[in-house]
């Protein structure tokens, strides 16, 4: 593999530069002094700050953009061998790196290096370790999955030698990491058009969980079914998080407030107890919390100050985020689209001070639709009633045979008041036709459902 010399800026492009990932990969190099381009399908906020840095952005992937001086270039998985400006960068025998392997190499150049793993919650979690840093006077660098508003966006470049990152299981890209610190906060199953079935997922995990150095730390979240599977004879420390009074960090005496927002008490095992907030609702974000502890720990911080930056958490955009009022109806958006984020969404939608909730659903993907479709169907009856949309494809053309209405019958069946509209402006006119003072609406999913919250608010 390519390998860069980060102490000697060289130019590099991306293919697929606009990528909440990549941009902010994007970023850092910028930071450190390496030119760079990249091509993106259409322009967007992340490709417009980055041209605004001084990177070269190119719209469209075409063999012309691959001119003379680059050095090197980095691709997503979204690239395939076909791809006219892939095929030129071969063509031309440039040195090719996965987004992946550059993140990897770009960890080993900080002493400590947070990789944070899990099915769901990273985003979260590492914008809760990003807000206990920055409160506590930190300089880390920070690449994380969403836009988080106390860094300005999705990417932090910091001075000190510590990086935070999230480390994402797909296609085992997390594999080409190099951390000093690794968390993982759950594993379900998901990416199954990727990996055979559960236990090929905890498989990975525990190879993710073996790059850990000796001297370094593995956080593990007890709740993990037989986590010890993971941790069993592993070089590097393990610390707990969880309910069990054994666990390194614990929470009990969970409250709500009407919000939904939990507070608890704190508890390091061996160390001190002391109450803890949080400015985001639901239990999920409780165990979120524990594992931002053990990081912050881990980085030298009192119990004192990582609950202070707890409490200046409120959250990134996408994760339960309020975006208005309409005639009495709260409107909320959430990224939630496996069977787990959207049961762990609705039951901190229960604590809220709502008459109905109501959830505007769009599944992601055929493959993770048809796999769980049981599960989503347990999961979505928390909901007093659901709207679903068509599914958002994403990287897929082959629909296995199935279509929201599959999913509408399963809710039917269970006795869950369901509705099925192909098209957004349905959905948009069955809402303003139906909703009423007291709901809580939920637009839920990866695809772009967001759409439909933000039309009815006139945004």
């Amino acid at each position: 593999m390519y390998q860069i010399d980060f102490n000697k800026p060289i130019w590099i492009h991306f293919i697929g530069i606009g990528g909440i990932s990549m941009s902010g990969l994007a970023e850092v190099l910028l930071g450190r002094g390496f030119q760079v381009s990249g091509s993106d399908s259409r322009k967007s906020d992340l490709t417009e700050k980055l041209k605004a840095d001084g990177a070269r952005i190119f719209y469209g992937q075409r063999a012309a953009n691959i001119v003379d001086g680059i050095d090197a270039v980095v691709y997503t998985a979204a690239v395939h061998e076909d791809n006219e400006e892939f095929q030129a960068v071969r063509n031309k025998g440039l040195p090719l790196l996965t987004r992946a392997e550059l993140l990897g190499q770009m960890m080993r150049n900080y002493p400590t290096a947070v990789a944070i793993a899990g099915t769901h919650g990273k985003t979260t979690t590492t914008s809760m370790v990003t807000e206990v840093l920055l409160s506590a006077g930190c300089d880390p660098t920070i690449s994380v999955g969403g836009m988080l508003d106390s860094i300005g966006g999705n990417i932090r470049v910091g001075k000190s030698g510590l990086f935070v990152t999230e480390a994402c299981e797909y296609t085992n890209s997390f594999l080409s990491f190099f951390p000093t610190v690794g968390v993982i906060l759950n594993i379900c199953e998901d990416h199954l058009d990727f990996f055979k079935d559960i236990a090929d997922i905890r498989r990975s995990f525990r190879l993710f969980a073996e790059r850990i150095p000796e001297g370094g730390l593995l956080i593990i979240d007890s709740g993990i079914p037989d986590y010890q599977e993971i941790t069993a004879g592993l070089s590097c420390r393990v610390r707990s998080v969880g309910t069990r009074p054994e666990d390194d960090f614990c929470a009990r005496d969970i409250t709500y407030d009407c919000h939904a927002n939990p507070s608890f008490l704190l508890k390091e095992k061996g160390g001190e107890e002391l109450a803890a907030s949080l400015s985001v609702p639901g239990e999920h974000n409780v165990w979120n919390a524990l594992a931002a502890a053990a990081v912050g720990r881990e980085v030298g911080l009192s119990l004192a100050e990582i609950r202070d930056g707890l409490q200046n958490f409120t959250g990134t955009h996408r994760r339960f985020e309020l975006k208005g009022n309409l005639g009495g109806i709260t409107i909320v958006d959430d990224y939630a689209h496996h069977p787990d984020e959207i049961r762990a969404t609705l039951l901190a939608a229960k604590k809220c001070e709502a008459d109905r909730i109501v959830c505007v659903f769009q599944p992601h993907t055929y493959t993770r639709t048809k796999a769980l479709m049981e599960e989503f169907a347990d999961a979505l009856s928390l909901a007093d009633s659901v709207v679903l949309a068509e599914i958002y494809p994403a990287r897929e053309t082959d629909n296995l045979g199935i279509s929201s209405k599959n999913l509408a019958e399963r809710l039917s069946a269970r006795g869950t008041e369901v509705h099925y509209f192909p098209s957004f402006d349905e959905i948009e006119n069955f809402l303003l036709e139906n909703s009423v003072n007291g709901d809580l609406l939920i637009t839920m999913g990866a695809g772009d459902i967001v759409i439909v919250g933000e039309k009815l608010l006139g945004q």
